[in-house]
């Protein structure tokens, strides 16, 4: 099975966060920067797959060289290969659509993203590419078991569970 994990790279919640002097962007001196814990949950989520069913992970980040070391701790963690698109992503949709054009000419069987970045707590992306490439998309799964045809879906909904298989 190959799997793409979308992965972004965020501030390390243990930063102390300044702004430039006309505060309208943080500046980004001295501050470590992280993958983003619930891309890093559905990479760890995909390495275990791959272990089960065998294949390989890609994860795949736009930005510019500054996220190489996010990129580096992916492959760390157990990623096989990496992409890394090359734009500063100013806006979700632009984010989205640059990964859906690069997978348009790739070969995957699932991919994987979290549910929203801690950054700017926004969970647009995974859904719009989903939507660029024509495929289904679940959001906000805390379970997911694939077998040979099958894959079983979980997610946390108002006054319960919600379970799915295709």
């Amino acid at each position: 099975m190959n799997i793409v994990v979308c992965i972004s790279s965020v501030p390390d919640t243990t930063s102390k966060i300044n702004f430039t002097d006309n505060n309208t962007k943080f500046d980004t001196k001295g501050i470590q920067f992280v993958i983003n814990p619930y891309d890093e949950f559905g990479l760890t989520k995909a390495i275990m797959l791959k272990e089960k069913t065998g294949g390989k992970v890609t994860v795949i980040t736009v930005g510019d060289v500054s996220v190489e070391p996010v990129i580096r701790k992916a492959l760390a963690i157990g990623a096989d290969e990496a992409i890394r698109i090359n734009i500063i992503p100013t806006d979700s949709f632009l984010t989205a659509n640059s990964i859906a054009n690069f997978l348009k000419a790739s070969s995957f069987d699932l991919i994987i993203a979290g549910r929203e970045s801690i950054d700017y707590n926004n969970g647009a992306v995974p859904g719009m590419i989903a939507e660029l490439l024509n495929l289904p998309f679940v959001n906000a799964c805390n379970g997911l078991e694939v077998d040979s045809k099958t894959v079983k879906l979980t997610r946390e909904i108002d006054g319960g569970k919600e379970k799915l298989s295709a």
